[in-house]
């Protein structure tokens, strides 16, 4: 049994057995973190308080028209889910909703897999507006229902496509381990080139972002809508 010198040398230790019980445990667990639920079995929280609401129109500055005025007039044709709270910053909601705009509809990567990789992220983030307003869309890109449905139990789905594989081992090993493996990145940068991997991993980083100015501002579902995901196992 060798002596441990360093700081480094304990964390890599302690970093490798926390992926190997993880990795046990979603095993154990049918490869789904949440169990074998079925939709439906989960009861998410209940609804909180929106914090930011939509500002009435009569209410808004000139700055905050000129902002959501140039949103509806894109691509997006409506100010919704993240943009009403982000709003209250409005040159700061003109500047990342062409970044958005991009990511979202500008890519190569192709709606099939921007919409998959928004579901991770909305996932992982327990993101209901943001999984409400894309699982439709998801399913419009041709993602298959069943796919759709282990994500939001935290499953590994069954069924991918090659680069959904991808993409899911590359998103998920960048949200639980802050990093990606060499194996991974070699995987993800040979089919998707580096401004693939610049764009995977900025849909991840901008959807994140989005995802907790939603979950700061408790931002609410559309009146009689469901909350369509349960508390993330952590």
């Amino acid at each position: 049994m060798h002596l441990l010198n360093t700081l480094e040398d304990l964390e890599k230790i302690f970093l490798a057995e926390r992926r190997d019980f993880i990795g046990l445990a979603a095993t154990l667990a049918g490869t789904c973190l949440l169990g074998n639920a079925m939709p439906g079995d989960a009861a998410p929280d209940e609804p909180a308080q929106d914090r930011m609401p939509p500002i009435p129109e009569d209410k808004m500055t000139d700055v905050q028209k000129k902002a959501a005025a140039e949103l509806i007039a894109g691509q997006r044709g409506k100010l919704e889910g993240p943009f009403i709270p982000l709003l209250r910053s409005p040159e700061f909601m003109s500047r990342l909703q062409k970044t958005g705009e991009y990511l979202r509809f500008n890519t190569k990567l192709g709606p099939n897999i921007s919409e998959f990789i928004i579901l991770v992220t909305a996932r992982h983030w327990t993101q209901q507006v943001e999984w409400n307003i894309h699982e439709p869309i998801a399913k419009q890109a041709g993602i298959k229902p069943e796919i759709i449905t282990a994500i939001a139990f935290v499953c590994r789905p069954v069924g991918m496509t090659g680069d959904q594989e991808i993409v899911y081992d590359f998103c998920t090993e960048l949200f639980n381990q802050q990093g990606v493996s060499d194996a991974t990145y070699k995987q993800a940068v040979t089919r998707f080139g580096e401004q693939g991997v610049i764009d995977i991993t900025g849909l991840c980083g901008y959807y994140s972002l989005l995802g907790m100015i939603l979950n700061v501002a408790r931002t609410s579902l559309p009146p009689g809508v469901a909350a369509p995901l349960a508390r993330h196992p952590r």
